[in-house]
């Protein structure tokens, strides 16, 4: 399998399952509430700033890949759309869900070879560190966010 078509399984299996950690953001989102998503555990980001930050970079890249500039910034990576109700959260989700999708399009689409190029300036390094580096931070907030679950259960 093509390198391409393999960053597209796995940011799949990020998203929707089927991954080698049998932890997915889907599975663990489907039936956490507005209220738990927002719920504040101590110094903690809460489940839905983590959420939008995973998706964050992942938006930044289907843009830089439509446009090419990169506009992403680190200090609104955190920062979400209000969630005041179980309507936003889940517009919130939906819209991670279709991008997801969308960017696996894009890089099953991609040649292979394009991912030893240089991702836009040299500084953002290759293609393919981006793409790969961007699932393994969504593997590790992922992480974060099912021990979120389980202490806001817990209480």
């Amino acid at each position: 399998m093509k390198i391409n078509k393999q960053l597209a399984r796995h940011l799949r299996e990020l998203h929707f399952g089927k991954s080698w950690t049998w932890s997915d953001m889907r599975s663990t989102l489907s039936d956490v509430t507005w209220i738990e998503a927002i719920t504040k555990v101590e110094y903690f980001n809460t489940i839905a700033v983590l959420t939008f930050h995973i998706n964050y970079y992942f938006t930044a890249q289907i843009h830089a890949l439509k446009t090419g500039k990169l506009e992403a910034h680190d200090k609104f990576a955190f920062t979400h759309p209000p969630i005041n109700s179980e309507e936003d959260w889940q517009k919130m989700l939906q819209r991670i869900w279709d991008e997801a999708e969308e960017l696996a399009k894009f890089l099953e689409k991609l040649p292979s070879e394009k991912l030893e190029e240089t991702f836009l300036d040299k500084k953002y390094k290759e293609y393919y560190r981006n793409f790969a580096g961007a699932i393994e931070h969504g593997f590790y907030h992922l992480g974060q966010i099912v021990i979120l679950k389980k202490l806001i259960r817990k209480k």
